[in-house]
């Protein structure tokens, strides 16, 4: 593991495993970058120090502590940290649930947590995606797990956008991520991915705040997508096998 992933770089670099863990796990609150193509991660860096890659939500600790990482890390540790972190296996580590009644959550940090009542309240037209054991997410352990809740029958109309059949809506993901959409050459995986950032993702490439010319062919696919059709494809794409 290289010193950058372990320990940072004092005084403006944090340790890329303090927040994306040390096996490149992640969590809702950022992104899995384990098994990420080594040219897809260092360009990532690149668009977070030019400002090609922002955020819908002004002053968002993960994407500050990024941006500003991004600025100060060394091109050598760029390459070490993208070298590495390209080289792990991604783990399967969410389980989707369709459900018209979710936990009441809370903010614990930058994620949401199971409330210590038995309440439940109705989830509408949101993901809510929780540690299944928050302490072990604290504790920034790489084998956490977490529950995706999403609205009732959400997989089913997220695999009809993901493969292309509403052909009105946008075209199959597998043109551009590969057939099993584990990733193609350095165009990222989507499959198995935290419901939550891939609906971040979805909603910030369309507004326009995740940008850069790689971003372009997003941008087009994502156009006629609204936010239930957000929800769906990342529902879907959360069941499938990183």
């Amino acid at each position: 593991m290289p010193a950058v992933v372990a320990i940072g770089r004092k005084p403006d670099v944090s340790a890329c495993g303090y927040c994306h863990r040390a096996e490149g796990s992640g969590g809702p609150e950022n992104a899995r970058i384990a098994g990420l193509p080594f040219a897809y991660i260092v360009r990532q860096l690149a668009d977070f120090k030019s400002g090609a890659r922002s955020t819908a939500v002004p002053n968002r600790a993960p994407h500050t502590l990024m941006v500003s990482g991004a600025k100060a890390i060394s091109d050598a540790d760029a390459l070490e940290a993208a070298s590495y972190f390209s080289s792990l296996k991604p783990r399967a580590n969410i389980r989707v649930v369709e459900s018209e009644t979710v936990p009441k959550t809370y903010v614990s940090g930058w994620i949401l947590a199971k409330s210590h009542s038995t309440e439940t309240e109705a989830i509408g037209q949101r993901i809510i995606e929780v540690p299944d054991n928050l302490e072990d997410f604290e504790n920034r352990d790489g084998h956490a797990t977490f529950t995706a809740y999403v609205p009732p029958l959400s997989i089913k109309r997220g695999e009809v956008l993901v493969t292309g059949q509403d052909v009105g809506k946008a075209p199959a993901c597998a043109n551009c991520h590969g057939k099993d959409l584990r990733g193609l050459d350095a165009i990222p995986s989507i499959a198995g991915r935290s419901p939550t950032y891939i609906f971040r993702q979805l909603h910030e490439i369309k507004t326009g705040v995740r940008a850069g010319t790689a971003i372009q062919p997003m941008t087009e696919n994502v156009a006629k997508l609204d936010h239930e059709d957000m929800i769906a494809i990342a529902a879907y794409l959360g069941t499938l096998r990183p």
